[in-house]
Parts: structure tokens; C-alpha cells; sequence
């Protein structure tokens, strides 16, 4: 500097030459506004990712219920080139078959076990005691991942039965399961394959049923394991999943305090009734056809 003057900002010592700032106070952070701003864009942004979260987390259940469908159907086709005819879709002396506790019962899927690695449980299920008898209750209350859609809520029973969310096809119309069905898989059914008329791939084996409140467990040739396509039967309400799993049930008897003017409820209560396939699935449901291929309707 002239004169003598030296600049605040540069000091100098022998050798060494440096810069020397004003003193100056800095305080960061957010203001009010500025933090309600980002807290609004954030919101915005879970908003807007949340569906995607949620679409992509239904299309892998889907994807893990159309390949349990794929073991369920490759293992009938297993069972039909072993035994030259498809299971049963019940097994019991006569019909017309109620949904109720009584009688052998004995399911498609309690015939099929040593076809999708389940031969323990097969062995310990003994087909002739039937499928209520006390000495089978640890089978059906064995779960098997195979048997239940991703998708489908757990229900909490008293009883423990294991169950199935998936359903063999008994026959074309609603009508009790009998020995005169029009499906393949019914009352002391012995169809194979080359049997059938219209085509394989358009004949339908295997679908997707919502698990209701008179469930009677997957080892049971009831409407638990069998439907038919009369229609569509929705899935049970988040009212009656509470009622269920806050009271527990009993086999027969209705949990819902609402079900004297529920139409729906009165049909499914029903001895006699058998009902359509469903599912949780947005849209539809999967379904095998007769040549074991696997399609979302």
C-alpha cells in the first residue's frame, strides 16, 4: 500500500504471505417456511412412489401364486400319468356332499401330497379314518406354503385347520358336489385326460378361491377345495376378517353379527353351497387349465 498503510486482508511476515478475512458471524439452519416446503415436497414424494411400492409388491405375490399353481397342476398331470386317471375331487361313499364335519371327505389335495413333496404328510393322513377323524388333526393342521396365496389375508382360528386358496373345478353351474358333475375333479371323479372333450387348453382344472368363515380345511372335499363357475365369490370384508379372528368360529356357525340380512353370508353358510372362484388379486384371479398352463382371468 502507499504511504506505509497495509491492507487489512493481507498480512505479511518474513517468508511467509497470507489473506486475512473480516471477522464475520454466520448462522445456518432452515427457516419455518423453507422446512414446510421440504416437508411438503417429501409428502409429495411418498405419494407419488407409495402406489409403485404397493403395484410392485401385488405383481410378486401374483407372480409366487401363478407358480404355486404351476406345482399344484404339474403335480396332478404327476398324478394321472402314475395312477391313469386325475384324484378324485372327493372321496366318500355318497353324495350329495355338505359342507359340514361329517363323513370321509377326503380332498384332491390330500391325494396329490407325494406329487408336490409333501409325501410326510401323506403317509401320516390316513384316507379311510376320514377327513375329520381326531388321529388326522395334525395334518390338517399342517401348513403348506404351496396351498395359499401370498395375497390372502391370515385368518387367526381357534382351531388351527390349515387351509387352501386354491380350489379344484366340480362343475359348470351351482349345484352340490356329486357323482354327476360336469368338472373333472368331483365326488369319486376318475377322469383322465384324454378324456376330455373340449380341448385341454380349454377345460379349467385349477383356481383361486377367497378362504371364507366355514372353511373345513384343505384335507376337506368340500366347497374348501372345490367350485365351479357359477360366478364370482368376493373376498370376505376387513368386518368379517375382524369378526373372525377377535371370536373365533365354530364349524357351521356364522361369525357375523350382521349375517341375518347379508345375502352373500346366507349363501355361503349354506350346506349345500358350493359357490364360484375369486381371489385378492386386483382385477381377476389365476386359473390352471387341463394342459397345466397357468392364466390371470
Amino acid at each position: 500500500m502507499h504511504n506505509g498503510e497495509q491492507s487489512p486482508l493481507l498480512c505479511e511476515q518474513p517468508g511467509r504471505r497470507s489473506l486475512q478475512l473480516p471477522h464475520s458471524h454466520w448462522r445456518l439452519g432452515f427457516t419455518l417456511v423453507e422446512l414446510l416446503v421440504v416437508i411438503a415436497i417429501i409428502g409429495i414424494l411418498v405419494g407419488l412412489l407409495l402406489p409403485a411400492v404397493q403395484a410392485a409388491r401385488e405383481a410378486a405375490r401374483r407372480s409366487q401364486c401363478i407358480n404355486n399353481l404351476m406345482q399344484l397342476g404339474l403335480a396332478i398331470h404327476h398324478y394321472e400319468f402314475n395312477h391313469e386317471t386325475l384324484p378324485a375331487g372327493c372321496i366318500n361313499p355318497d353324495g350329495p356332499i355338505r359342507n359340514e364335519p361329517i363323513g370321509q371327505d377326503v380332498s384332491w389335495i390330500a391325494q396329490i401330497l407325494p406329487q408336490f413333496e409333501e409325501r410326510a404328510a401323506f403317509e401320516r393322513f390316513d384316507s379311510e379314518a376320514g377327513a375329520y377323524s381326531p388321529k388326522n388333526l395334525p395334518v390338517r393342521q399342517h401348513g403348506i406354503a404351496t396351498l395359499r396365496c401370498p395375497s390372502e389375508p391370515r385368518m387367526r382360528r381357534e382351531d388351527k385347520l390349515a387351509m387352501s386358496s386354491y380350489v379344484g373345478c366340480h362343475h359348470d353351474q351351482e349345484a352340490p358336489i356329486d357323482t354327476d358333475n360336469n368338472g373333472l375333479l368331483f365326488l369319486n371323479s376318475k377322469i383322465r385326460f384324454s378324456e376330455i372333450r373340449d380341448g385341454s387348453t380349454y377345460t379349467l382344472l385349477l383356481g383361486e378361491a377367497p378362504i371364507t368363515s366355514d372353511n373345513l380345511g384343505w384335507t376337506s372335499g368340500t366347497r374348501a377345495t372345490l367350485r365351479n363357475t357359477s360366478g364370482i365369490v368376493p373376498p370376505l370384508s376387513e368386518r368379517q376378517l375382524r369378526a373372525i379372528d377377535g371370536m373365533g368360529m365354530e364349524m357351521g356357525m356364522e361369525t357375523d353379527s350382521e349375517a341375518d340380512t347379508d345375502p352373500v353370508e346366507k349363501k355361503l353358510i349354506g350346506s349345500l353351497y358350493v359357490g364360484g372362484f375369486g381371489s385378492y388379486h386386483t382385477g381377476g384371479a389365476n386359473f390352471v387349465l387341463a394342459d397345466g398352463s397357468v392364466h390371470f382371468f
